[in-house]
């Protein structure tokens, strides 16, 4: 029998596998001993590992961390690495988040898509090459992690304690292959005032995180001159169609900027509020001073550009793009001002040439920059072996060209070398991660399974 016929007799039960697994509420709670990420995502982890067994796999449980199958013999590892834990279910469902109901043709449930469904596949995928007899030259190991929803802290632990891949995929992105993701940096630029008793821009707050465009950014204005203010804030409105409005109380104006959200990845997707609020704070003439000066910095040199070309830090590639430079956050209170950044950088730049561009425009502005957080670009040449034999596979399964993806976001391949992100989501299918009513196609289940059983044979020998 063919791998392909194996997993087409196996349905029904990869099916009622994935339901199992879906109805576990896998959600990051308060951790104990050998459950660092709480009981829920404890007992997904010990769901799938007890099936490994059930399927005559090697099994390991890395302390509550991650746990691993294993099949086959051999120095090198060849493996597959996705999480169990899930966001929050949220509202707006039509069926129950941990039903795993199935209606017209696709299972229901807070995972389906990220990442259970397709991790599911992948042991499925193995368990029908181990049926059909085939023997690896190397070992297979699907590793289960446990906390990619709230900062991988897992990954860590295992690789201080067990092997990296030589070669494998994470089925966290989309198909046909991601083989390039750039850098992403997190950070706020900080700069202090000194007393300004006179000051009439009292706060400003707006954004949720700096890799959200951010919707929403209101200000409060403390001036005895509220119709020349008012008249303005609405020829502003008027001149560029921001989306602004206001509240009148005695001499103060608490104003209000809307925009549209969009992920940090994308910015020019959105419409960002709180840089539409600087622009207008800047028109206003409200500030002098140091407060003055740190609006004019952030409008002259950002306004609402979302590439960092006047900022100095333009950099570009031919295979990511340009690098993403997204304001998310902004606070004023009392005499401190702080933006929260989210700035992603092509993958043949790098960390450092970034930084330089960016410590030459902030330098002797007093601005500083605080709470750096840094991922490393993902880059495989077209030509590696890993996107070639992904490519073969994709193709002689789904019959298409498989197309390469470089993308601004990050998925779990950045936590494991050696691996990109393949699957699960097809190309014109809509991407329901974290989103309500996440879902997966039952027959888009089965095709992931018959394509990472391809996968893992071609990268395992």
């Amino acid at each position: 029998m063919d791998i392909n016929t194996k997993i087409d007799e196996l349905k029904s039960e990869l099916i009622e596998d994935t339901q199992k697994l879906i109805r576990i509420k896998s959600v990051k709670d308060e951790g104990s001993l050998n459950m660092p990420f709480g009981s829920g995502i404890n007992d997904a982890l010990l769901a799938v590992l007890n099936l490994g067994k059930k399927m005559g796999f090697r099994t390991k449980n890395v302390d509550g961390y991650m746990g691993y199958i294993e099949y086959g013999d051999g120095e090198e590892i060849a493996g597959v690495l996705g999480h169990l834990d899930v966001v929050p279910e949220g509202d707006g469902w039509n069926y129950p988040a941990y039903g795993a109901e199935i209606h017209d043709g696709k299972i229901y449930g807070r995972g389906t898509l990220d990442d259970k469904g397709p991790m599911i596949a992948s042991l499925y995928a193995l368990y029908a090459l181990k049926e059909t007899g085939f023997m690896p030259n190397k070992r297979i190991r699907i590793l289960f992690g446990t906390d990619e929803e709230n900062g991988c802290g897992e990954i860590d632990y295992y690789l201080k304690r067990e092997e990296k891949f030589s070669i494998g995929f994470t089925p966290d992105g989309c198909f046909p292959i991601i083989f390039a993701e750039k850098g992403i940096t997190f950070f706020n630029i900080v700069k202090e005032f000194s007393n300004d008793e006179n000051r009439k821009l009292v706060y400003i707050k707006g954004g949720h995180r700096p890799n959200m465009v951010p919707d929403y950014c209101e200000f409060s204005i403390n001036d005895s001159n509220t119709d020349s203010i008012v008249k303005k804030i609405n020829d502003f409105a008027v001149k560029t169609g921001f989306d602004l409005k206001y509240e009148l109380k005695d001499n103060s104006i608490l104003v209000k900027s809307y925009g549209i959200s969009a992920h940090g990845s994308t910015p020019e997707k959105g419409r960002n509020a709180v840089m539409q609020a600087v622009l207008l704070i800047q028109s206003l003439g409200i500030c002098s001073g140091e407060i003055g000066d740190a609006i004019d910095f952030f409008a002259d040199n950002i306004g609402i550009e979302t590439n960092g070309r006047s900022f100095g830090v333009s950099l570009r590639d031919d295979v990511s793009g340009e690098l993403s430079f997204n304001v998310g956050t902004i606070e004023l209170k009392d005499n401190k001002i702080s933006l929260g950044l989210n700035l992603r950088y092509p993958v043949t730049s790098s960390f450092e040439e970034m930084k330089k561009h960016f410590n030459d425009k902030i330098e002797g502005t007093g601005f500083r920059i605080e709470n750096m957080q840094h991922q490393k670009p993902l880059y495989f040449p077209k030509d590696h072996k890993l996107i070639r034999i992904l490519s073969e596979v994709y193709t002689e399964i789904t019959g298409e060209k498989s197309e390469l993806l470089a993308i601004g976001g990050g998925t779990y391949a950045k936590e494991m070398m050696n691996i990109v992100a393949f699957g699960p989501i097809f190309p014109g299918k809509p991407d329901l991660d974290h989103q309500a009513n996440e879902c997966i196609e039952i027959d888009d289940l089965i095709k992931i399974t018959k394509i990472y059983a391809l996968a893992l044979k071609k990268l395992s020998v």
